[in-house]
């Protein structure tokens, strides 16, 4: 009935060849599922980050090929916080991730929580930018409270870290290339994406 109700709506004169089965209902999503998966539950608000982009795998690929257990991660650009917490899933023992932006911070800090991610497992910081609004005194307690953003290196110089990971445009990695290798411990691995292939020299 169905077919020839859309046959007849365009118009069609003959009636095309088709066959009806009917097949057992299925769960596709736990079809789609690798059991040996390491689940990260994300609401991206409207934060960048969800592990779909490129530049987000690859980021991710690394962490997981290079996190033995037990390291210190900063993270620049959080975002949604996706490699901060993927970091402490993989068996880092803390994170810091950093953001420019506000949304970012209470959005990666929403995704700890959903993750069951402690607040000291991970710190969140929103640093400042000339763009950068101020932290809200109502988030949760992982995030800086106060009326102004941290500066960077108060953020970042407290610490030295086995993984620094920046996901971040080309343009901001370069005026943090000084801050990144910085923060980092001597042997450390840094990670860099969010480059374009035209931006490549």
């Amino acid at each position: 009935m169905s077919i020839s109700h859309a046959a007849d709506s365009i118009g069609l004169k003959e009636r095309p060849r088709y066959e009806v089965k009917i097949i057992e209902e299925d769960d596709w999503m736990k079809g789609a599922q690798d059991i040996q998966a390491m689940n990260i539950i994300l609401n991206p608000g409207l934060a960048f980050g969800i592990g779909d982009h490129p530049t987000t795998k690859l980021c991710l690929l690394l962490l997981h090929d290079r996190i033995k257990g037990g390291e210190y991660i900063l993270d620049y650009g959080t975002g949604t916080g996706i490699l901060a917490i993927a970091a402490l899933k993989f068996g880092a023992a803390f994170a810091v991730g950093v953001d420019i932006d506000s949304q970012a911070i209470a959005s990666a800090s929403k995704n700890a929580t959903l993750n069951n991610i402690r607040p000291d497992k991970l710190q969140l910081h929103l640093i400042a930018s000339q763009t950068s609004s101020s932290c809200r005194d109502d988030w949760p307690s992982r995030v800086v409270e106060g009326e102004n953003a941290f500066e960077i290196d108060k953020v970042t110089h407290k610490d030295k870290y086995d993984v620094v990971i920046a996901n971040i445009f080309l343009n901001p990695m370069l005026n943090l290339a000084d801050q990144i290798i910085f923060s980092a411990k001597p042997g450390a691995i840094i990670g860099l994406s969010g480059i374009l292939s035209e931006q490549v020299v």
